[in-house]
């Protein structure tokens, strides 16, 4: 157990230190380390990668960082525009990658909606259907498995969801992941085109949790943000002036058809909430005084903790390389 001093502002960091810290690290880990002439970012209009292109322009200039926008058919209509707001902010000249012709010729979509329409067969993309996977989002006052469900949103608005059997959810996940690992080949393409190294945006509530694709979104050469919970991810976008919009916009999956934010897809639970009672519980603060601070039930505090641990575990797998014959696993 910790005697620290549990409380709301627990997460607050010294920006600028933590800035030049992750900067330098940039510097030393291409440079000295990979070699590698400069960086690659795949922006999305997040605030996970802007801050990201932020670091790497302080660590080596806008004219070493290439910044690759990779959207499909599905992504939401704001990722162009919010790439591009972002990459000019930072004096970055951007990249256009289209993938859904690679997509397609993957079968992503076709695999996909053969699920989907398992389930609901009147879903038909053509005609104006939308999709989304998600979670159930009680997780504070009901004692629920983190089994997804299905909804699809008709023309005229009209939402129909149903519990995804497990082979229908395993299809539609693996047909969507080829989204991830595209980009990943895409931006390796860049790296290797200009000696670069290619890096990462996950923050860590998305590492540690699972949140991303083995060799998709997961597959990069420094993970510059992993440490940090999502509180901390705005404090620093703050300082480094990431613009006001992308700061404001919710965290979305921009990977389903349908709307969906990363709370409704995976987290189950608002970042302000989430980070600090993951803080308090890696720490080893009571569950007694994560109560007294945050106004929760000890019954919510720990159906928390049991998602957090469930997720961790159930992921290691996505945290692991490759196992050799006389060799121990080596997380990621």
């Amino acid at each position: 157990m910790t005697s620290v001093e549990f409380n709301h502002q627990i997460l607050n960091i010294n920006a600028a230190a933590e800035t030049g810290r992750i900067v330098s690290f940039l510097q030393q880990t291409i440079r000295q380390k990979l070699h590698r002439y400069g960086s690659v970012v795949g922006i999305s209009g997040g605030v996970d990668s802007s801050l990201v292109l932020a670091l790497c322009v302080r660590a080596f200039g806008a004219d070493r960082v290439a910044a690759v926008m990779m959207p499909e058919k599905d992504s939401d209509s704001e990722t162009l525009r919010l790439s591009r707001l972002v990459a000019a902010h930072y004096g970055v000249e951007p990249i256009l990658e289209d993938i859904t012709p690679v997509l397609d010729g993957f079968g992503c979509y076709l695999r996909r909606d053969e699920a989907i329409r398992r389930i609901f067969p009147e879903y038909l993309p053509q005609a104006g259907y939308k999709a989304k996977i998600g979670l159930p989002q009680n997780l504070l006052n009901e004692d629920t498995l983190n089994v997804f469900s299905l909804t699809i949103v008709a023309p005229d608005g009209e939402e129909k969801s149903q519990r995804l059997p497990l082979r229908d959810y395993f299809q539609i996940v693996a047909a969507s992941n080829f989204k991830q690992r595209t980009r990943m080949a895409m931006l390796y393409y860049h790296a290797e085109l200009r000696n670069y190294a290619v890096i990462g945006t996950a923050n860590k509530n998305e590492h540690d949790q699972g949140f991303f694709v083995k060799w998709g979104d997961g597959g990069v050469d420094v993970k510059p943000i992993a440490h940090l919970f999502k509180t901390q991810v705005y404090l620093l976008a703050e300082y480094l002036d990431v613009p006001l919009e992308i700061r404001q916009r919710l965290p979305t999956t921009d990977t389903y058809s349908a709307p969906s934010t990363q709370q409704e897809f995976f987290f189950r639970l608002p970042f302000e909430m989430m980070d600090l009672l993951w803080y308090a519980q890696e720490h080893g603060v009571s569950v007694a005084q994560v109560t007294q601070v945050m106004g929760l039930s000890e019954a919510q505090v720990k159906r928390a903790f049991d998602d957090f641990n469930r997720k961790s575990r159930t992921t290691d797998y996505l945290r692991l390389m490759a196992i050799g014959l006389e060799q121990d696993a080596v997380s990621a």
